[in-house]
């Protein structure tokens, strides 16, 4: 199943009013963290997929990047993308993820931000993504925690007067496709364990080599302060692996 709720108009303009769809990536809580596990990007090769308004495709170009692919299967997030993009080495395509089927040793660097929990074929993506990677390339990725997605709800547990106590994990271990509302919408999330997020990149091949479960600074709370508890249990995993030599 390929989802691309995004070219729903009401779904996007509600995404467009996301504090990281107006601020960028200084706006995402988990950014100050992703970017200090993505290598070196001067004269490198790189692809996003799932790249949304493409701000990682230009972060990309900004570091000295030698060209970007971005991909995405909503043509809407693309035309914003282009729409902000004045740089003729950034390409967008309209793809979904799992799709893709680029030349083997294409790119040093693939960057996937929040794009793979709504993927079903996590395990052919990861595969994919090894094989169009050079040796010695990096593979990071962000997405929505299995202590976050665990509960198709993906919400607090509140007392009487409406104050969050908990947040409540349950099913953890049923790795399944969840029903989940986001931004008023019925939303199909797949859900896995820590485990077999890592233990199916390491049988893609990779070496992983960094695993964060940020939370947002001081700084990006008193900015957005109904961020405030998300310090409160993890709302997102990264990962960062290398294609061995």
């Amino acid at each position: 199943m390929k989802q691309n709720k995004y070219d729903d108009p009401l779904f996007f303009e509600k995404y467009s009013q996301m504090p990281r769809s107006v601020g960028g990536l200084n706006a995402a809580g988990e950014w100050y963290v992703l970017r200090s596990m993505i290598p070196g990007l001067k004269d490198k090769k790189v692809l996003d997929l799932g790249c949304g308004f493409g701000w990682h495709c230009r972060y990309a170009r900004e570091q000295g990047a030698q060209f970007v692919v971005g991909v995405d299967i909503s043509a809407r997030m693309l035309e914003r993308a282009r729409a902000t993009t004045h740089d003729t080495a950034i390409e967008y395509r309209q793809q979904a993820i799992e799709d893709i089927d680029f030349p083997d040793g294409s790119f040093d660097v693939v960057i996937s931000s929040l794009a793979l929990h709504y993927v079903a074929a996590y395990e052919v993506v990861c595969r994919k993504v090894f094989r169009c990677l050079a040796a010695g390339g990096t593979f990071v990725l962000s997405v929505e925690h299995p202590v976050f997605t665990a509960l198709a709800a993906q919400d607090w547990y509140y007392d009487e007067q409406g104050q969050r106590l908990h947040w409540p994990v349950d099913n953890y271990q049923q790795e399944t496709l969840r029903q989940t509302r986001f931004l008023d919408t019925d939303v199909v999330k797949y859900h896995r364990t820590v485990a077999t997020l890592l233990n199916t990149l390491m049988d893609a091949g990779f070496r992983i080599t960094t695993i964060a479960e940020p939370q947002p600074t001081a700084e990006v709370i008193a900015a957005y302060p109904e961020m405030k508890d998300e310090t409160r249990r993890p709302i997102f995993l990264l990962v960062a692996a290398v294609k061995p030599v």
